[in-house]
């Protein structure tokens, strides 16, 4: 049997109150375990870390209020609802102030326990859901990061996850919108439901009404059978539509009015059918200038952007360089069957001076080369491609003429020496004359994107 996403202990003295608990609560997403002896549940509490305490507040033993204090003592994050035959504004105060979550008088009412429960268990799975989103992201290679900017992608796509109808998803090629386009559909309320993927700048212009809502039979040269489209498709679920601002002005309109009424219509079939889905529409174009130029529809874009999360370039979420470095590395070692450990300081110095033009993309193509070359166990300057090379060495050049702050000239040129020593502190500290705290520090105080790969050694 599966585990119950929630745990509920219910601690009580009276045998039959128990039983109206597991009478009321059945029907919800629960495992409920019983105790009529405080110490017993008490165990179970710092065992099983419940997300749910149901705590009678007269007990022989021990009164509520005492275990409510050792709850929170081990188990903080605890709901704790007390139950009582005996209320005062006092109790119900004093309860609150030392912890629980909630109080409910006997004759308990069934409806009542069931709605606070019920309350307490959506509220633990929409954290979990968030939890896992977390997991799920920073495991998966395009969002591995904890830059202040990706922290912020996550946030917004938890919030709105369960609520939006339409998404616009925008940023550069190889920035991950088809990632976001998942954890959007895997936190909605139809995660469980198809997600149909659409790359709409690789559909041909005359197919793309029949490849978005279907078309009967014998409606065109070709129509040899009916078909589903992608809309019917993924009824219940979500539909993906990758590069939106490459769809003609005609089919935008067709879009839009399909986003308005839900409903669809085959080509060649005068029928009406009934569709309902999410839409998440993905761009690396800037729509605003395209409707400026009239090659978007101002009304499709509003449509659409109820819900927009921007994808950042790498460029700005530099300090996330080591983490997705070390994800692809693992990835390509396991890939590829070789023993490596990881990249050497020289070499994340030198991916930390590239532009990263093709983004996260770009970055795991490099590494996939790198780690396909590289002989050792660890992945080195040598092993990265040439033009990679060649950019980071024309990037010093190009610092050398620039007017730097003293504080600059002195951390780029710390930079440089722990390039030429591989990373190594103490080696450098000699070359530069100073003690290796005094590198630490100047290393510290670098770049983010820099100082992390410099850091790592």
């Amino acid at each position: 049997m599966e585990p119950h996403l929630v745990t509920v202990v219910a601690v009580d003295d009276d045998k039959n109150c128990l039983d109206f608990v597991h009478a009321a609560l059945k029907q919800l997403p629960v495992e409920i375990l019983s105790y009529t002896d405080a110490d017993a549940g008490l165990k179970t509490v710092v065992e099983r870390r419940p997300q749910i305490v149901l705590l009678d507040l007269m007990m022989p033993a021990m009164n509520g209020l005492e275990v409510l204090d050792r709850i929170m003592e081990v188990a903080p994050e605890t709901e704790v609802i007390l139950i009582t035959g005996e209320y005062t504004p006092e109790s119900a105060v004093e309860a609150i102030r030392k912890g629980a979550s909630d109080y409910i008088t006997k004759p308990v009412n069934l409806n009542v326990l069931r709605d606070r429960v019920g309350k307490i268990v959506a509220e633990t799975e929409r954290r979990q859901a968030a939890l896992q989103l977390d997991s799920e992201l920073l495991r998966t290679s395009q969002f591995d990061g904890r830059s202040p900017i990706m922290l912020q992608v996550f946030a917004r796509i938890r919030r709105v996850a369960r609520h939006y109808r339409t998404a616009l998803v925008t940023g550069a090629s190889g920035t991950g919108k088809e990632l976001v386009s998942a954890a959007l559909h895997r936190l909605s309320p139809v995660s469980n439901n198809r997600l149909a993927v659409c790359n709409c700048s690789a559909v041909v212009e005359t197919l793309f009404e029949s490849e978005l809502f279907g078309h009967v039979r014998g409606s065109f040269t070709g129509a040899t059978q009916d078909k589903v489209g992608l809309f019917e498709y993924a009824q219940g679920g979500t539909v993906f539509l990758d590069e939106i601002g490459e769809i003609s002005l005609e089919m935008q309109s067709k879009l839009l009015r399909v986003l308005e009424n839900r409903e669809i219509q085959r080509v060649g079939s005068p029928a009406v059918r009934q569709v309902d889905v999410r839409v998440i529409a993905a761009t690396n174009r800037n729509l605003p200038e395209l409707i400026a130029e009239k090659k978007f529809r101002e009304d499709l874009y509003y449509r659409l952007s109820m819900v927009e999360i921007q994808l950042p370039r790498l460029q700005d979420r530099r300090e996330d360089l080591p983490l997705l470095e070390r994800f692809f590395i693992e990835h390509f070692a396991e890939q590829y069957s070789k023993n490596i450990k990881g990249i050497t300081p020289r070499a994340q110095i030198v991916l930390a001076r590239y532009p990263w033009p093709g983004n996260l993309r770009e970055l795991k193509s490099i590494l996939g080369s790198a780690c396909m070359m590289a002989d050792g166990e660890m992945v080195d300057v040598h092993d990265l491609p040439e033009r990679i090379r060649v950019r980071s060495a024309e990037t010093k050049d190009e610092d050398c003429g620039e007017l730097l702050t003293l504080a600059e000239v002195e951390r780029r040129h710390v930079l440089r020496v722990l390039d030429h020593v591989g990373g190594n502190k103490v080696q450098a500290a000699k070359i530069l004359g100073i003690n290796r705290a005094t590198v630490y520090r100047i290393v510290n105080e670098a770049d983010p994107g820099e100082e992390m790969a410099a850091g790592a050694a």
